[in-house]
């Protein structure tokens, strides 16, 4: 049930009251909707009330003049905080007649508390909170496949499908180093982590072995 104070006697409020009450249906509980009279700057209605302000309040509507509109006669989003903390995310549309002079200011007001407790919470889950316990994944060679093979893919901000070769050279020089291809059946998982054919991936361990012998004879020299 949206909750509605209004003077019901002004025709603004008759003529946009559907208005703000399907605003306030959809956002409710967590917005405030607020119709103004700019002529005497005074709230004329207020559906979900979040604040004291009661019909017959002054608007102060000031704020207003010194904000660039978003649109034609549209202001914000820009941000609020209530006495109690809570934050908002504001809306305001200057609502004209039939003769271009404003009639209405019709106000949103948006609280982000719960939009705000939700993204801690994800952000809570999506996030690891310490490192990766790399004991556990030592004889795991398959998930060090996989944890190297997306590790790269994150860092180059390419799918798997889209590296170059000069991107699964620099991956396989990695699994090489991490000891992967020293285990025996490695080879096709490496091949379906890359989405390549094993004859493909044969090729490029042949290319990135061939390119690093040059350097250990020159150590060796």
């Amino acid at each position: 049930m949206v909750s509605v104070e209004e003077d019901a006697g002004d025709p603004r409020v008759r003529m946009w009251g559907p208005v703000c009450r399907a605003v306030a249906s959809l956002l409710g509980p967590y917005a405030e909707v607020v119709l103004h009279a700019p002529e005497t700057d005074r709230v004329l209605a207020v559906w979900n009330p979040m604040s004291s302000r009661r019909p017959g309040d002054p608007s102060l509507l000031g704020e207003l003049d010194a904000l660039e509109p978003a649109g034609r006669d549209v202001f914000g989003p820009y941000e609020k905080v209530l006495a109690d903390g809570r934050r908002l995310s504001s809306v305001s549309a200057v609502l004209r007649d039939a003769d271009g002079a404003a009639s209405a200011v019709l106000c949103v007001n948006l609280d982000r508390t719960p939009l705000e407790r939700a993204a801690a919470v994800l952000s809570a889950f999506g996030a690891p909170a310490v490192a990766r316990p790399e004991p556990l994944f030592e004889e795991d060679w398959s998930e060090r496949v996989q944890h190297i093979v997306g590790g790269y893919v994150r860092e180059c901000g390419r799918p798997v499908e889209r590296l170059t070769r000069a991107d699964r050279l620099t991956v396989l020089a990695r699994l090489e180093e991490a000891g992967i291809f020293a285990v025996r059946r490695a080879t096709p998982v490496v091949a379906a982590a890359l989405r390549v054919s094993r004859s493909t991936l044969y090729g490029l361990l042949a290319e990135l072995r061939a390119a690093a012998a040059p350097n250990a004879k020159d150590r060796t020299s």
